[in-house]
């Protein structure tokens, strides 16, 4: 795995970076959830008044006042985006750097193949966010016992289970697209992270627009959902799984009939 350990190591400066304003922004939300538990009647019918945007964050399903409605709307909200866009851009970023950087030539005339080639960066790529998804649960769990407060272990630990789902997805298909790219596209994956963030915003606006969960991995990682229901909805998570490995799949086969120049 010695492509794999190398590959960390040069990108141990971005995962450090976006691991430490993750974490940050989760001892910020958590550090204020005690003021803000005081004021849980204004905020509940100030929420209650926002019409679509309420529903749009399920902000209709959640307490703002408890501590686990708390954390899923703020925390959730940051561990979905702020980890959904860590994914894509290490994702679409594997793969095209090496020509991008003028060593994919280099690297290829070592006695290592195409396809562990891709292999090890994959793993170094699912390596780097279960490094910020554990660092991200134990700030949380740290900063939960030292404001006093205590979660509800199941509906916390499915939460973070459908983030690790949802950002291993959008990773891999962003994966599948730098295995094709030759340039840089870290604006493709960022924008694809986005785009699918807003198709779950509408699937919750809308009543005629929920197939729209099935598409977007954000789907199975509604914050409300998963608290309310103390699960992860089962076929969109299986979808998810499918589209993980299919995407895995295709950069395999992408990359090893590249021609790489």
């Amino acid at each position: 795995m010695t492509l794999m350990l190398f590959e960390l190591k040069r990108n141990r400066l971005s995962l450090a970076v976006w691991t430490a304003a993750i974490a940050l922004l989760l001892l910020v939300c958590l550090a204020i959830f005690p003021d803000m538990k005081g004021q849980v009647n204004e905020l509940n019918t100030a929420f209650s008044s926002m019409g679509s945007f309420t529903e749009a964050f399920g902000m209709d399903q959640l307490n703002f006042g408890e501590l686990m409605g708390f954390y899923g709307l703020e925390c959730g909200n940051i561990l979905g985006i702020g980890g959904a866009f860590f994914a894509a851009y290490i994702g679409v970023n594997a793969l095209a750097g090496e020509e991008k950087n003028r060593t994919a030539e280099y690297l290829l005339t070592h006695p290592v193949s195409r396809s562990r080639v891709v292999f090890e960066k994959l793993a170094c790529v699912l390596c780097q966010i279960l490094i910020l998804n554990a660092v991200s649960m134990l700030t949380s769990l740290i900063a939960v016992r030292a404001i006093g407060e205590s979660l509800q272990m199941k509906e916390f630990l499915l939460l973070h289970a459908a983030y690790l789902l949802l950002q291993a997805e959008i990773a891999a298909v962003c994966f599948a697209v730098s295995a094709a790219l030759r340039r840089s596209g870290i604006g493709a994956g960022l924008g694809l992270a986005a785009v699918l963030y807003f198709l779950n915003l509408i699937a919750n606006i809308s009543e005629d627009a929920e197939w729209l969960k099935y598409i977007t991995p954000f789907g199975y990682a509604e914050a409300a959902d998963i608290i309310t229901n103390a699960e992860i909805a089962l076929l969109p998570a299986f979808i998810g799984c499918c589209v993980t490995a299919a995407a895995a799949l295709a950069a395999f086969i992408i990359y090893n009939k590249k021609d790489i120049y």
